[in-house]
């Protein structure tokens, strides 16, 4: 049959011929952008959710700085003294003690030698009351990558060096070898000297004779500080307070030695 009406023949589907489908389509996908809308509302949500926010910061935060840091060898642990000095508040800044270094201590502590086990407790225990104390601060500090398979005492250098800290330490090697380095050491046996009451030869002093010396006729007393003071002709003279008068003075290793004769 004919078209009468002059309309374009239809399709075997019954659409018009010539008819577009991409109008159909069009209208139930979605707009134009919508999919680069979406993807950005996306990463907006996740990047506000506080665990992306944390692994971002993480990242990207640089190390903290450890403010003024004083690193404590295992012999100034162990021989207790800094931490008198520590008390009177004369050293400003964070005490730093190595990982290796508290394992070391602890090794001490469990050492099958009574004297090293007491010696190291005690460490630990000065350790603990140094941490509990309001007055100073106190870290303990992870061993670098770069020490790894490295001794204590080249850990300790290295740590100091990265955190551009000072070293206090009983050990004469370990103070010679982080002065090398460029470290500030501080040897508590050469402080302890420093200290030690100045006496010169003429001076008169007021001493008790505690016992003999190597001499028979010798009499052996000691200063408030601990410096030995050898008088002669004193042996006769042990548990009494003697008047005597400083002749000489001899430097040692391990410290002053006076030598005196009574008035």
């Amino acid at each position: 049959m004919k078209n009468t009406k002059g309309n374009p023949p239809a399709s075997p589907r019954g659409e018009p011929a010539g008819g577009k489908k991409e109008g159909k389509k069009e209208s139930q996908g979605f707009p134009q952008g919508f999919v680069s809308i979406l993807a950005d509302e996306v990463a907006k949500t996740l990047a506000k959710m506080p665990r992306f926010k944390h692994s971002k910061r993480k990242s990207n935060s640089p190390k903290k700085k450890i403010e003024n840091p004083i690193f404590l060898d295992t012999s100034a642990i162990i021989d207790g003294r800094i931490f008198e000095v520590i008390a009177l508040g004369v050293f400003t800044g964070t005490f730093v003690v190595l990982e290796s270094i508290l394992l070391e201590l602890k090794h001490i502590a469990d050492s099958q030698d009574m004297v090293k086990r007491v010696r190291g407790r005690k460490g630990l225990d000065f350790l603990e009351k140094l941490k509990k104390g309001k007055r100073n601060k106190f870290m303990i500090l992870q061993d670098s990558e770069d020490s790894k398979n490295k001794e204590v005492d080249e850990k300790l250098i290295i740590a100091s060096k990265n955190n551009k800290g000072r070293i206090i330490t009983c050990d004469y090697n370990l103070e010679k070898k982080a002065t090398i380095s460029g470290i500030l050491a501080i040897n508590v046996n050469t402080l302890a000297n420093h200290l030690k009451i100045t006496a010169v030869p003429g001076e008169t002093l007021h001493i008790s004779i505690l016992h003999k010396g190597k001499e028979i006729t010798q009499g052996v007393g000691y200063l408030d500080d601990g410096t030995m003071l050898v008088v002669e002709s004193a042996s006769e003279d042990l548990g009494h307070m003697v008047d005597v008068v400083v002749s000489r003075v001899i430097q040692t290793t391990a410290g002053r030695i006076l030598f005196a004769k009574k008035i």
